[in-house]
């Protein structure tokens, strides 16, 4: 633990068991669930633990014999749950339609009664600290885990006030929330990109069924000694292109292939899966001489019209057919040139790709709002609940206004977020004693 916050007047550290109700220690579920049985008892498993909550449909269901025999990891509502083998330090909090369930080995129950302390435990469990002593404490080989009595050992910071805990908790599921709703906003803008996409891609007024090989042309130029190893870029799916791990480039690049700005280039064995990218660099780069790369005729296909094709069903159902191989499937240009879509007028295509970028801008703009919220939320877990910023013990501070959400207000997505936040240890006091009331569960 970090010596200011041991030293901080207002918190004691304390181990997890020694905030947990003392007639339902923290344990882990049952070991053998069996087949699933209808109308049985609902058992959580790992998989079903996500984000903070806990899937409440599909859950497999194990006969009531079984679960008298693990009467004691029963669930209530409100219980925390971690995982504790395979996927370890997973966090969910159960909703009051479990009442009754149970789990597996692999999650540890953790039951607080008192709601102040729970909050503040379950956002503490989230923290880099516990996460990193949870981490410490894995063990195994085939199957990686951590003991019970590792998980009750963990330890944290408690503020000595309920209201301090109350505060701390609430503070930090608003930004939870903030950036549940954003994610959710992303979510639904995604699958608005993606109609888009469909629909003016396709089947457009005045469009010429056109075979890619009309329009693009293969390109072969090699390297030789022009460009340097800093412009050897590697092509995945989630990223497009991004720099090449420096182990993988080979020792001599002359051969490697040059990408202009607006060619695409993809690895042919790897196109059915959607590894293909075009180049928004604004220079030549480079890739390993196996891809192929091919640039757009640009009197008759908008590099930008093509770069948003390849998202479309028809796209992607061509290339899982295409190609040939037995083991790895190998789409070389020719194949690629067999695809075939709608082609509108250049006009057309310019329109379509004004509209088309401007929805992918936003969505990378939400994007960097989320993350910076999410570094946010790191930077107030480290000063709250390490108690580098401390609270007044005297007052009870009503909770925190709810943040702005993305498209609230006057500020933009992604504008004003620091890694941290802001506001002065000093300020907070200041603020909190101001709004101060009583709390009856206040020790």
């Amino acid at each position: 633990m970090n010596r200011v916050a041991q030293e901080t007047s207002g918190y004691r550290e304390v181990h997890l068991a020694d905030v947990v109700d003392q007639d339902s220690p923290i344990c882990y579920g049952i070991v053998l669930p069996g087949a699933h049985v209808d109308d049985g008892v609902p058992v959580i498993k790992v998989k079903d633990i996500a984000q903070g909550g806990v899937r409440t449909t599909g859950l497999l269901q194990t006969s009531p014999d079984i679960d008298a025999k693990y009467k004691r990891s029963r669930l209530t509502g409100g219980d925390i749950l971690l995982s504790i083998r395979g996927t370890v330090g997973r966090l969910g909090v159960v909703p009051d339609e479990l009442a009754g369930a149970n789990i597996t080995q692999d999650t540890a129950r953790i039951r607080i009664s008192c709601s102040e302390t729970r909050a503040y435990v379950y956002q503490a469990l989230q923290s880099d600290d516990l996460q990193v002593q949870i981490r410490d404490h894995v063990v195994g080989q085939a199957v990686k885990g951590i003991n019970i009595r590792d998980v009750k050992r963990l330890k944290l910071l408690l503020p000595i006030e309920r209201h301090a805990q109350k505060y701390i908790s609430e503070l930090l599921r608003t930004q939870d929330t903030a950036i549940q709703k954003t994610e959710q906003l992303i979510a639904a803008k995604e699958r608005l990109l993606h109609q888009l996409r469909e629909r003016q891609l396709q089947h457009g007024e005045r469009s010429k069924r056109t075979k890619l090989t009309t329009v693009t042309r293969q390109s072969t130029a090699r390297n030789k000694v022009a460009i340097g190893r800093e412009a050897v870029m590697a092509v995945t799916k989630q990223y497009g292109m991004r720099p090449m791990r420096e182990e993988t480039i080979a020792a001599n690049i002359e051969r490697y292939k040059v990408v202009r700005p607006g060619a695409f280039a993809y690895n042919p064995m790897r196109l059915n899966i959607g590894s293909i990218a075009m180049s928004h660099f604004a220079t030549d780069i480079l890739v390993s001489p196996d891809y192929v790369v091919f640039e757009c005729d640009e009197s008759k296909l908008l590099p930008g019209f093509l770069n948003h094709l390849r998202f479309c069903r028809r796209w992607t159902s061509h290339f899982q057919s295409a190609g040939n191989g037995s083991v790895r499937i190998r789409i070389y240009y020719d194949d690629l040139g067999a695809f075939t879509f709608d082609l509108p007028s250049l006009d057309v295509q310019r329109r379509i790709v004004r509209a088309l970028d401007a929805a992918v801008i936003e969505l990378e703009k939400l994007k960097e709002y989320a993350e910076a919220l999410k570094v946010q939320k790191r930077g107030l877990m480290q000063k709250l609940l390490t108690g580098q910023w401390r609270l007044p013990v005297a007052a009870a501070p009503s909770p925190p206004a709810p943040l702005p959400q993305a498209g609230e207000g006057s500020r933009r997505p992604g504008e004003g977020i620091s890694a941290e936040s802001k506001t002065a240890p000093e300020e907070v006091q200041s603020r909190l004693a101001d709004r101060g009331k009583s709390n009856p569960c206040t020790k």
